[in-house]
């Protein structure tokens, strides 16, 4: 495939340039002769100084900044690390470092109501139901973040993966995941038994590539659920007397036809990344031909441009908000080092050759 590091690094911000490099053409040796770039990027540098002494960001473990935020205003702890990461930061770097302990903490299910966070809010302490499932988001959005630091050897976070995976295997195994829906009143439910896995847990074992092969039948069931079709039900769930929405469960194939990509660009990119990290992406000709789209819609020097105008391509979902988008601005050529830079990251983790131009 047509990679065009030289446009990239004319044109993209120093995090891209940094991931380009290492990520996507991987020469040998050149490491250490470009790993300050992604330290010399502001909006990195800023995110870092935002961290309180006690490792978070705000004392929140899931918050994005809104749509109007101006710099990362409500930013959680998750979603900045991940964005850190995104932008190329080692896991040894001073915040990454020093968020890894409350981290570590909510593998361990503490439960002390001072860990659910804002989870924990208003109503849910004392919730028995309640407080189980903020306690498993973040469980598996923390395991999440560390399994993408490259803490895969670490046995807490091994210990969680196999504790998610039993469970979500479990669920696969049982006729519950045939039909997982229930009628409460008027309105369709996923049963309280159903444990189908969540987006955070699949991101966890797309980074745990060692622990994916050892557990290589369970790897299999998972694929045939993410190809089946998304129910047309809202995904909400029983949790003890109360009906909540589960957003963060996947209970099918995100990115079946056209349609969901061009409603959703840094989305599907997504998808296309997590697929293509957990060895999918080459199995499932449907994933492999909107793939192909998109490098059709690159011109001749292969950068990205978008298949219907010309605006920057946005998304509203929580989950894209760390990987998209990395550059500072977005007008004139920038607009198009997110997503060109991407497609090399995923055609490099689905095995294809790439030609750097």
């Amino acid at each position: 495939m047509k990679f065009p590091l030289g446009w990239l690094l004319e044109h993209a911000s120093a995090p891209i340039q940094y991931r380009a490099i290492v990520d996507v053409v991987r020469p040998p040796d050149v490491t250490s002769a470009v790993s300050f770039l992604p330290y010399t990027h502001k909006p990195a540098l800023l995110l870092s100084a935002l961290q309180h002494f006690d490792g978070s960001w705000n004392h929140s473990m899931m918050g994005i900044p809104g749509a109007r935020a101006e710099k990362f205003e409500g930013i959680g702890t998750i979603p900045a690390v991940r964005r850190l990461l995104e932008y190329g930061w080692d896991k040894d770097a001073p915040p990454i470092h020093h968020a890894r302990r409350v981290l570590f903490r909510l593998l361990a299910e503490d439960d002390d109501p001072e860990y659910l966070y804002e989870l924990g809010g208003k109503g849910i302490v004392g919730d028995e139901d309640m407080m189980r499932r903020g306690r498993a988001i973040l469980r598996e959005a923390a395991a999440a973040t560390l399994a993408q630091a490259g803490y895969e050897g670490d046995p807490r976070l091994r210990g969680c993966a196999r504790r998610v995976l039993d469970r979500v295997n479990d669920y696969l195994k049982s006729p519950l995941s045939q039909k997982p829906w229930m009628r409460i009143g008027n309105q369709h439910v996923l049963s309280p038994d159903a444990a189908p896995p969540s987006i955070y847990a699949l991101t966890m074992f797309a980074h745990m590539p060692l622990f994916r092969s050892e557990h290589y039948e369970a790897m299999d069931r998972l694929y045939t659920h993410l190809t089946q079709a998304l129910p047309r039900q809202e995904l909400v769930q029983l949790c003890g007397k109360k009906i909540v929405a589960q957003p963060h469960l996947v209970l099918g194939d995100f990115l079946p036809h056209r349609n969901a990509v061009d409603a959703d660009v840094p989305l599907a990119l997504a998808w296309l990344e997590l697929m293509a990290r957990l060895n999918y992406l080459k199995r499932n000709e449907g994933w492999a031909k909107l793939f192909e789209r998109f490098l059709d819609d690159r011109d001749r020097d292969g950068v990205w441009h978008p298949h219907k105008g010309s605006a920057t391509a946005r998304s509203s979902n929580p989950y894209v908000w760390p990987i998209y988008p990395l550059e500072i601005q977005q007008a004139g050529d920038e607009r198009w080092t997110d997503v060109t830079f991407r497609l090399g990251l995923i055609a490099r983790l689905s095995g294809r050759t790439i030609d750097v131009t």
